[in-house]
């Protein structure tokens, strides 16, 4: 029997599911060549690294939405539109510099959360829940909340960057970039 090789194969073949598990049915061959069963109980459950995984994700749901359901600060989708309603404006302003030649500009009032374009008498409101920041040259900075971005005949501007944000603290914003250069108007998230 020492020198003799041993042919052993194994067949699954699903069985029922028993009160302990999943079970599975093994035919062995043994050694004298009959076949014999064994069944294996398969036990249920979940491994450490997929309770990691669901808890991640799960986390980051809650992340993402927890402060949309409490209701603090503007909704994403407000400060996205803030955004865009200011550089449709300063793209205006753009134009009627080029097509008026001559300079003119878009004014911010920061406290208020309004805009007007150049010699519109209109003025634009932006939702109360956002927090505006303007960075402009020195010399368009009407008063501490006041300040405006201008626009040259050539396409060109003194450049700047409004910030729409939901406040402070928050991470939350994006930013109405203007080139100084080219007048490109750009949206940063």
């Amino acid at each position: 029997m020492a020198g003799k090789a041993v042919k052993v194969s194994i067949r699954i073949f699903p069985a029922p599911i028993c009160k302990s598990g999943l079970a599975v049915n093994l035919f062995a061959l043994s050694r004298s060549g009959t076949a014999r069963r064994v069944v294996r109980r398969i036990a249920h459950g979940f491994t450490m690294l997929e309770m990691l995984v669901v808890l991640i994700v799960v986390a980051i749901i809650m992340a993402t939405a927890l402060p949309m359901l409490l209701g603090e600060g503007p909704s994403d989708s407000e400060m996205r539109g803030a955004a865009r309603q200011l550089a449709a404006a300063a793209r205006q302003v753009r134009s009627e510099a080029v097509a008026q030649r001559r300079e003119t500009l878009l004014v911010l009032d920061l406290e208020k959360n309004r805009f007007k374009i150049d010699e519109d008498p209109r003025e634009y409101r932006l939702p109360e829940a956002i927090v505006l920041k303007l960075f402009t040259a020195q010399t368009d900075q009407i008063s501490d909340t006041v300040g405006s971005i201008r626009f040259f005949p050539d396409g060109g501007s003194n450049g700047g960057r409004i910030t729409v944000g939901a406040g402070e603290d928050s991470n939350r914003k994006y930013e109405v970039d203007i080139d100084w250069l080219t007048g490109r108007v750009a949206i940063l998230e």
